[in-house]
């Protein structure tokens, strides 16, 4: 029984690669810093994963971004000044709420535009089907429907 259990557990840790992941210890000057820099890696997105943010990514371009955020907030730069250093290099991607710009905009009312649109097509087709004539049957085909049911 030793045995199993020594086994299972040891192929637990070989299956599992989030036992090996390296954890990042960084050292702020105060809790203040600390906040910032959370704040501002859960807003900027990875651009490797592109669903995920830098907080949650471990993509090593994710790692590399995560360092100069780091890096700026202990070198005194505010919270604009990273985030439009980050907006230089890698265009407005990298925020999980893009400003409301022409180059923007179909980012913005993209979905309502597509909403709308779907809303008009399925009013439309509603209304085709209620416009449609309903087939009635004619006496004789009533009657040779009666006579199909009922034959035994």
């Amino acid at each position: 029984m030793k045995k199993l259990m020594v086994v299972t557990f040891a192929v637990l840790i070989c299956c599992c690669p989030s036992v090996w992941a390296k954890v990042e210890v960084l050292q702020f000057d105060s809790v203040e810093q600390e906040r910032r820099y959370n704040q501002l890696i859960e807003e900027l997105r990875c651009l490797v994963c592109q669903n995920q943010n830098l907080a949650d990514s471990n993509a090593d371009l994710a790692k590399d971004l995560r360092e100069k955020t780091y890096q700026m907030i202990k070198a005194g730069s505010s919270n604009e000044e990273i985030v439009d250093y980050m907006v230089d290099r890698y265009g407005d991607f990298v925020l999980y709420r893009p400003p409301v710009k022409l180059s923007t905009v179909i980012l913005w009312t993209g979905p309502f535009v597509l909403l709308l649109i779907g809303l008009w097509v399925l009013v439309r087709l509603v209304r085709q089907r209620r416009n449609q004539p309903v087939a009635t049957l004619s006496q004789e085909q009533h009657e040779q429907a009666q006579r199909l049911l009922h034959e035994d």
